[in-house]
């Protein structure tokens, strides 16, 4: 669905422009829009003296369209798609270079008679031509959807059921609610909405990201999966939904143009990127808890590693087991997510098992790390065990494997509790301190086709969140498909084909 902005066509590359080119016409004047801005400023003090008594309509303030603003497209000039000292027209919402005499949102003011703009980076708003500032509380609205802010008293509740009782209200008066609300699939960016959606409900990552206060240094990804957070969890929107333009541009570019707007995409290998190229930015190292990604996400797993031997006399059916007479390799690594495999689903199947979908309990799933299973791959066995867990675990049900033909989809369904599942049993040491005891967060789901084979063409992912905390009315669970929220009952969120799990 498109923004009714105008800003989705405008090209994701930026061109850095010299200010001091003001535009193609060579007989304007050289000086920069840079410097007229200062000029501006210079004579603000006389301007505003003779506006001290002026009334809103005198400031063109009852021309400002709210409905027209749309602060999610990247912040370029419509006409030199350059990023610096951009102004946004609060007439008619589009975006504009500089507020010098020489400048495109001076010209802009002149030719359409829109006379009241804000700057995209400071939230300051200036009155053009004329050039003289405005500080109005009734514009405070608007500063905060652009640039929202929050405190931490304000975040407190958000993971709470008290957060369920405080709906809000937008332009139209249609009631939403922070953090459950829409994300635009602009072409087929599906798969990246309900890892954003995933990763922003997590309460140390989005708390960290909601209370940040980036100076500029850090590099575009982090500031705009930030900003994008910000706009999520506003409580003073004026559309009840949010699109990731913004964010999802630098992804394209940040990610070499492997994940895009235009083709569907993988959500876990998305994940993969997005943790580890957050956790770069943000200044993480290999060490443990050098970022909010590695504290919030990061464990260890034992890895035990042995040749197969075939005994001569082994049956045919008798699988191979570890031998402890021989050697065996153990490595410790990191991990972000644990993959667990699904069971394969029947080759053969008559006519009633056709209609019977196949499943499976999480905890036989996850046997995996129990540091006892074996699996056999290449010529060596292997077994896991968990080292040590993380406040929260995203767990990664490889659904889908390639075969020289197609690729093949598993279509068991998963059988797990929403709350109270315990990894103890996969630990290979359980600390006093250390909970094992996990609670559901988001659930992403894969919808397609049915068959085993998978149809990517054909694909809708979605996001199934929870809202509150508690059992009963203190907690409610909402499912989101890009634009589409809808609250889900409780009962039906094990019937999907989980892919992700936080």
């Amino acid at each position: 669905m498109e923004s009714a902005s105008g800003h989705d066509e405008r090209p994701a590359k930026r061109v850095k422009r010299d200010e001091t080119e003001p535009s193609a016409d060579q007989s304007r004047p050289t000086t920069s829009s840079t410097q007229n801005d200062d000029e501006s400023d210079a004579e603000e003090s006389s301007v505003v003296a003779d506006r001290s008594t002026a009334n809103g309509s005198d400031l063109y303030l009852d021309t400002v369209n709210r409905a027209a603003l749309d602060f999610d497209f990247e912040k370029v000039c419509s006409v030199s798609l350059s990023n610096i000292n951009v102004y946004g027209c609060l007439v008619c919402g589009k975006y504009f270079q500089g507020r010098g005499r020489t400048s495109y949102a001076y010209a802009h003011s002149i030719h359409d008679d829109h006379h009241v703009f804000i700057n995209l980076e400071t939230t300051k708003v200036y009155v053009l031509p004329d050039g003289y500032p405005v500080s109005d509380p009734s514009l405070d609205d608007i500063a905060f959807v652009l640039s929202p802010s929050f405190t931490p008293s304000g975040i407190s509740p958000l993971s709470t059921s008290a957060h369920l009782l405080k709906p809000s209200y937008d332009l139209s008066s249609k009631p939403y609610l922070p953090g459950y609300i829409g994300l635009n699939n602009i072409k087929r960016n599906d798969y990246m909405n309900a890892v954003i959606h995933s990763l922003l409900h997590v309460p140390p990552l989005r708390d960290f990201l909601l209370l940040s206060r980036f100076d500029g240094k850090q590099p575009e990804l982090v500031k705009r999966f930030a900003a994008l957070a910000k706009k999520l969890w506003n409580p003073r929107l004026f559309k009840s939904q949010v699109s990731p333009h913004e964010f999802l541009q630098e992804v394209g570019r940040a990610s070499g143009g492997k994940f895009r707007l235009e083709s569907q995409g993988d959500p876990v290998e998305f994940l993969r990127w997005l943790l580890n190229d957050l956790h770069r930015d943000l200044g993480g190292s290999k060490k443990k808890n050098s970022s909010i990604i590695f504290s919030t996400f990061q464990g260890q797993v034992r890895t035990e590693t042995q040749q197969v031997v075939i005994r001569p006399d082994a049956s045919e059916d008798q699988k191979p087991v570890f031998d402890i007479d021989r050697e065996i390799k153990a490595t410790t690594t990191p991990f972000l997510f644990l993959a667990v495999d699904l069971p394969p689903p029947p080759l053969f199947q008559d006519s009633v098992e056709k209609n019977i979908i196949p499943q499976v309990g999480i905890h036989s799933v996850l046997t995996k790390y129990d540091g006892i299973q074996t699996q056999e791959s290449r010529g060596q066995l292997r077994r896991f065990n968990c080292q040590q867990l993380p406040p929260y675990l995203i767990v990664h049900y490889k659904r889908f494997t390639k075969n020289n033909f197609v690729e093949e989809k598993n279509p068991t369904i998963v059988n797990f509790p929403l709350k109270g599942v315990d990894f103890r049993d996969y630990l290979s040491s359980v600390e006093q301190r250390s909970s094992t005891i996990y609670d559901l967060v988001a659930n992403v789901i894969h919808e397609s086709v049915a068959g085993t084979t998978r149809d990517k063409e054909n694909t809708v992912w979605k996001v199934q969140l929870r809202a509150g905390n508690g059992a009963g009315e203190s907690e409610k669970w909402f499912q989101i498909q890009d634009l589409i929220v809808e609250e889900i009952r409780k009962e039906m969120i094990f019937l999907g084909e989980t892919v992700l799990q936080v």
